[in-house]
């Protein structure tokens, strides 16, 4: 047994054992591969995949949604005939009201010719209707004029009901703009770091932003346009500002143009903005959080402790009844 020992521990039995280790280790390092699967590859390719599908889609409704703006520019003949006949501009129109339109997303001249059409028509509608409720279909019994001034309130209404939906559209439009805005300045940092020139930030951002909020990729690629041919560059970032009519959007439009006039670093500039940003839409978020226990208080006192009282007394009552 000995000499069996001594003989395998000789030179040439140990390369041979050597040798076939190394044959053993180099095939097993080959057939690894394909042995086992690459399990967080596969889910990485799968979640570049989605991801590639999902900006496509995206891509293709902002198209869409290009292409329906695009197709309603010019007003139907019927209203922008009555708003002439009626000389509407003069007697209704607001100067105010073009830029609110604008903030809204309505752009051109089409939009304003049916925001005067409609002040026109809902006031008329509303008194007509009133009128009719009152007068017909409910048996009304008050005096004419107390009649006649509720026809005259719900006209006053109706006149500025298309101001008041117009308001809606703009506060929805800037919370779309407002929660995607810090994550734009983010990607802006990472374009212009990259040596990426502004317009080229602004072009690629726009694309990618379109999954998070459409309106604010409409404006980036309305200012790309506006960098490209205005020959004043501040007249983009001022147009900009009035049309989110946003600060968060203001202060970094007028960082943008000082760093226009005077050369500041633009990714000192945006990472600064980005981060003063995501501070603001969290102290928002703080100070709804601290606004709801007194908007509580009410629905507390009126739903929740009647029926805790009915819960804690109710019992009681009923055996003291039953006892009487």
């Amino acid at each position: 047994m000995l000499d069996f020992v001594i003989s395998m521990l000789n030179a040439k039995s140990m390369t041979m054992v050597f040798a076939a280790v190394a044959a053993a280790a180099t095939v097993l390092t080959l057939a690894m591969p394909y042995a086992f699967a690459d399990s967080l590859g596969k889910r990485m390719k799968a979640v570049a995949l989605e991801r590639e599908k999902i900006r496509q889609r995206e891509r293709e409704r902002m198209a869409q949604d290009k292409q329906k703006v695009s197709l309603r520019q010019s007003p139907k003949q019927y209203v922008q005939k009555i708003v002439e006949s009626f000389n509407l501009t003069k007697w209704v129109g607001q100067e105010e009201a073009r830029l609110k339109l604008v903030q809204a997303g309505y752009r051109g001249q089409a939009p304003y010719i049916t925001y005067l059409f409609f002040r026109m028509v809902t006031p008329t509608v509303a008194f007509l209707f009133t009128a009719f409720y009152q007068f017909i279909v409910l048996d009304f019994h008050q005096p004419a004029m107390v009649k006649l001034g509720l026809c005259i309130a719900a006209a006053y209404i109706g006149m500025h009901l298309p101001w008041m939906l117009l308001k809606s559209k703009i506060q929805k439009r800037q919370l779309s703009i407002k929660r995607a805005f810090p994550d734009t300045l983010d990607l802006l940092l990472i374009c212009v770091e990259s040596g990426m020139s502004i317009e080229a930030a602004f072009r690629k951002v726009s694309e990618e932003v379109g999954t998070q909020s459409v309106a604010l990729a409409e404006e980036l690629t309305l200012t790309t346009a506006e960098l490209s041919y205005l020959p004043d560059r501040r007249q983009a970032y001022e147009n900009l500002a009035k049309r989110t009519d946003l600060d968060g959007v203001k202060s970094v439009c007028m960082a943008l143009q000082q760093a226009e006039r005077y050369g500041t670093p633009l990714a000192t500039m945006l990472r600064v903005m980005a981060q003063e940003n995501r501070d603001m839409r969290m102290s928002e978020a703080e100070k709804k959080a601290a606004g709801l226990p007194p908007k509580l208080t009410v629905p507390m006192i009126v739903f929740f402790l009647p029926v805790l009282f009915v819960v804690i007394l109710g019992p009681a009552a009923i055996k003291v009844m039953a006892i009487q």
